[in-house]
C-alpha cells in the first residue's frame, strides 16, 4: 500500500463500515488462530466480509474466518476483526496493520489483541493464556517507516508501555475473581510462516521471549502511534520447538486453541465492560 494515498484509503474504509454501523465502536478486537469463538460474543452483530471493504487485505489462514463484525459486548459498541493478516501471507507490514489505522478513524479507543503462540518458558504449559506485557519485534519490520502524517500520531512514539499496564491490572482482577491463573510475560514476533527452529526458540529465551508468533507486534506498533490503549493476551497453544521433542503443527494450535475457548470467553466478557 502506498504511503501517498493512505490517508484517503483509510478514509474510504471507515466511511464504508460507518454506513453498515453508524455507532462509534469503543473497543477493538483482533483475534488469532482459533479465537475466532470469541465473535459468538457479539450481540446484534453486523458482519462484513473483509472483501467488501475498499483498500481491506483479505485473510487466507486456516482458522482465520475473514469477516468484521460490530455490535455489542457487555454493553459496550465493539468492532471484532475475525481473521487477521500477516506478512507471511505476503502482505507488507503496512497492509498488515492498515485495519488498525481505520478502527483509529472509527473511533476506536482501546484494542484487545489476542494470538496463538508457541510457549518458549518452560514453566508454561499448552493452554496456558498469557497477558501480553512486552514484545520484542524479531520481524524487523516497522508500519510506521515512511512519511509521517501528524494526523495518525507523532514521529517518534513512546513505546515504553506498548501494552497497558492500567488494562493488564483490569485482566488479572478479572481473572482472580473467575478463579483463572494467568501467565504474564513478553511476546517474540517473527516473519514466519516456517516454526522456529530448537537452536532458535534457546536463542529467544536467551533473549527474553515467553512466547513466540507470527503476529500482533506491527498491530501494536501502530495501535500506540495512533494513541488506542492496548491489551494483548497469547493462548500458549503448544510449546516452541525443541522443549518437548516433538514435532509442530497448525493442527495442534487449532486443537489447543479450541480446548481453552470456554475459559477464554468467559474472561473476555469479564473484562471488556470494565476496559
Amino acid at each position: 500500500m502506498q504511503q501517498i494515498p493512505l490517508l484517503q484509503n483509510i478514509k474510504e474504509a471507515a466511511a464504508y463500515i460507518r454506513e453498515k454501523y453508524p455507532v462509534t465502536p469503543e473497543v477493538a478486537l483482533i483475534l488469532g488462530s482459533g479465537l475466532g469463538v470469541l465473535a459468538d460474543l457479539v450481540e446484534d452483530a453486523v458482519t462484513i466480509p473483509y472483501e467488501e471493504i475498499p483498500n481491506f487485505p483479505v485473510s487466507t489462514v486456516e482458522g482465520h474466518a475473514g469477516e468484521l463484525l460490530l455490535g455489542t459486548i457487555g454493553g459496550r459498541h465493539v468492532l471484532l476483526m475475525k481473521g487477521r493478516f500477516h506478512m507471511y501471507e505476503g502482505y507488507g507490514v503496512d497492509t498488515v496493520s492498515f485495519p488498525v489505522r481505520v478502527m483509529k478513524e472509527l473511533g476506536v479507543q482501546k484494542l484487545l489483541v489476542t494470538n496463538a503462540a508457541g510457549g518458549v518458558n518452560t514453566s508454561y504449559s499448552p493452554g496456558d493464556l498469557m497477558i501480553i506485557r512486552d514484545h520484542i519485534n524479531f520481524t524487523f519490520r516497522n508500519p510506521l517507516i515512511g512519511p509521517n502524517f501528524g494526523e495518525l500520531g507523532v514521529r517518534f512514539p513512546d513505546m515504553s508501555e506498548a501494552y497497558s499496564r492500567r488494562l493488564r491490572e483490569v485482566a488479572k482482577s478479572v481473572a482472580a475473581e473467575q478463579g483463572l491463573t494467568l501467565q504474564e510475560g513478553v511476546y517474540l514476533g517473527l516473519l514466519g510462516p516456517s516454526y522456529e527452529t530448537p537452536a532458535e526458540i534457546r536463542m529467544i529465551r536467551t533473549l527474553g521471549g515467553d512466547a513466540v508468533g507470527m503476529s500482533t507486534v506491527s498491530e501494536v506498533l501502530v495501535a500506540r502511534h495512533a494513541g488506542i490503549e492496548v491489551l494483548g493476551f497469547s493462548c500458549i497453544s503448544n510449546m516452541a520447538a525443541g522443549i518437548l521433542d516433538q514435532p509442530l503443527s497448525h493442527e495442534e494450535v487449532i486443537e489447543t486453541t479450541e480446548r481453552v475457548k470456554q475459559t477464554f470467553l468467559k474472561l473476555i466478557m469479564g473484562i471488556i465492560p470494565k476496559m
